[in-house]
């Protein structure tokens, strides 16, 4: 049946397929991350106010990947005999405090491909969390949080639809100056535009802020002050612990109690924190969002590319992160194209968001006739 996927489902599977992306440094895989992200955007996202905004995110893609290159082009880093040489920037010299940086210089090809793809995989990942901001309803992934972190979780939710929100703004103003003849195009109508988009912007923030005052946002609870106290020890001695193993993990020279044993610790800490911090907030979830299959499909299709991308079997490694010293063809290894293809039919196991068949009105009541007398 037609319905709206868990929102944590969407996030799961679009942080597995950008850890996927920051394995790898191959154009070509990158670019069927591209088209697999406009797939599934494509096949399940919903008429909602959030997901429109996903070709923003590719522009902001195109805009990451110029720059990485023009940074590339004015900071030549020099060419050597070997390199196709294309142009030549003019040199600005440089103060001796300002050694090893060259402003200007000879720019190969292979110095630009290689700038190219590197900011290609920061637009991937870019292109993830926009997937997940557009297929995922940021008010019902509130509903998941800890109740520590209820308040913390609406600021971030707040964060994460204005961008969406403003989108809407500038379409809706822009559709009201084409019906009444105004100019669409330049300056003129920017100017035209941002005032009134600031306004409505102005407009829901004060709509958002009685909504929020009304349902008693910000209230002091019933804590009390040894309770606050041991919730924020035991979160900051939790971000500790995890710090220390990550870098234990990280690091192979240190011992081996800051790996596993210093993040598991950390993670005990924190979810005692969240639960002793939860427990002075009350929530009520009015038709909570079910964890079906669906979500156990899609959430497992990106963790599992994730996994196939950094266990190495079945393809070289190299072949990941291929060389453009000397420019050659980057190969198409087989496995992490079947892993990112996996990810990929998260499209069809995904239930349609198609609004579900409403209900049949039933019959009015008609009273029954009273028999005549005979």
């Amino acid at each position: 049946m037609p319905r709206i996927l868990h929102p944590v489902a969407w996030w799961v599977w679009a942080l597995a397929l950008a850890t996927a992306v920051s394995r790898t440094n191959n154009p070509l895989l990158l670019f069927l991350v591209l088209a697999v992200l406009g797939f599934v955007v494509t096949a399940r996202r919903t008429e909602a106010p959030w997901a429109r905004g996903f070709k923003y995110y590719l522009y902001l893609a195109l805009t990451v990947v110029a720059i990485r290159v023009v940074f590339r082009t004015v900071f030549a880093t020099g060419i050597t005999p070997h390199d196709t040489f294309l142009f030549s920037l003019p040199h600005i010299p440089t103060p001796d405090w300002y050694a090893g940086i060259q402003i200007g210089g000879p720019v190969s090809l292979e110095a630009l491909l290689s700038a190219a793809t590197d900011g290609l995989r920061l637009a991937c990942m870019l292109c993830c969390i926009g997937a997940a901001n557009t297929l995922a309803n940021p008010k019902r992934a509130l509903r998941v949080l800890p109740g520590a972190l209820h308040e913390l979780g609406v600021a971030v939710t707040v964060a994460i639809s204005v961008a969406p929100q403003l989108v809407q703004s500038v379409q809706r103003v822009a559709r009201a100056r084409k019906l009444r003849a105004g100019r669409t195009q330049g300056l003129k109508a920017l100017r035209g535009i941002v005032v009134p988009v600031l306004e409505d912007a102005l407009e829901r923030s004060l709509r958002l802020a009685a909504a929020m005052d009304s349902r008693g946002y910000g209230r002091a609870g019933t804590a009390t002050r040894r309770s606050r106290r041991i919730t924020g020890a035991l979160m900051l001695l939790g971000m500790c612990g995890l710090c220390a193993g990550a870098y234990g993990l990280l690091d192979a020279t240190t011992p081996a109690f800051l790996g596993l044993p210093a993040m598991g610790i950390g993670a005990v800490l924190c979810v005692a924190g969240l639960r002793l911090g939860g427990r002075r907030t009350a929530r009520t979830t009015y038709r909570p969002d079910p964890w079906r299959l669906p979500e156990w499909a899609v959430a497992g299709s990106g963790v599992l590319s994730a996994v196939l991308l950094f266990s190495n079997l079945g393809y070289d490694p190299a072949q990941l992160n291929p060389t453009f010293y000397p420019l050659t063809w980057p190969d198409l290894p087989l496995v992490p194209t079947a892993a990112i293809l996996l990810a990929g039919t998260a499209g069809f196991l995904a239930p349609p968001p198609g609004p579900r068949p409403a209900p049949q009105p039933a019959a009015p009541y008609r009273p029954a006739e009273k028999a005549e007398p005979a």
